[in-house]
């Protein structure tokens, strides 16, 4: 039987005066087909099949799907700014250690600076800087202004001695996965061994 013969359910018991339209069957079914592309229509007596059939009545709106492409670039678009602004506090952090380094080595010091030392920085009442190997409580009662201690790092970096733990577990670390990738075998494909460990 064509779909064309087939007629809209209606609702044979009108909503008695008063109640509410939405309680009843038709009502529903109306209120549910003018918000929806899909309406249920009845088949004629004496068709095979479901009394009840679903049919599309009209197209997905193109508007809708315009809808959904640009809230998915706006995501896409907020991911990256967030990848901007995360890069950007990176590359002022750098900066700021850059700076830091530069100053540091320009403190004076009467002995040959080595990596993987411990070096301690004060201040004379001149206002001069200087670095010392000896700690404040190696001092016992120290000269000048303490003004903090740094280790001196291989690349000729500068770490504060309250993050030389942490800067120790990372290197140790890389040093590890180094090692790790340096020992296996040639293979022409990317390995990832170790790193999620």
């Amino acid at each position: 039987v064509p779909p064309s013969t087939w007629a809209p359910l209606r609702s044979h018991h009108p909503p008695p005066q008063g109640a509410s339209s939405i309680t009843q069957p038709g009502a529903a079914l109306a209120l549910a087909a003018a918000s929806s592309p899909v309406k249920l229509l009845r088949a004629p007596a004496g068709s095979k099949g479901p009394r009840l059939l679903p049919v599309l009545t009209k197209p997905c709106s193109s508007l809708q799907a315009d809808d959904f492409i640009r809230a998915n670039a706006c995501n896409k678009l907020t991911v990256i700014a967030e990848q901007i602004r995360y890069l950007q506090e990176q590359a002022r952090k750098v900066l700021d250690e850059a700076n830091r380094d530069a100053d540091l080595h320009h403190v004076a010091c009467n002995l040959v600076k080595k990596p993987g030392n411990i070096y301690y920085m004060y201040r004379r009442e001149s206002g001069q800087r200087y670095f010392s190997i000896l700690s404040p409580k190696e001092w016992g009662t120290s000269p000048h202004e303490f003004l903090g201690a740094y280790k001196l790092q291989h690349d000729m970096s500068w770490t504060p001695f309250e993050d030389v733990d942490r800067r120790d577990a990372e290197i140790n670390l890389l040093d590890k996965l180094l090692s790790q990738q340096a020992a296996l075998p040639p293979c022409t494909e990317p390995n990832f061994q170790g790193l999620t460990k």
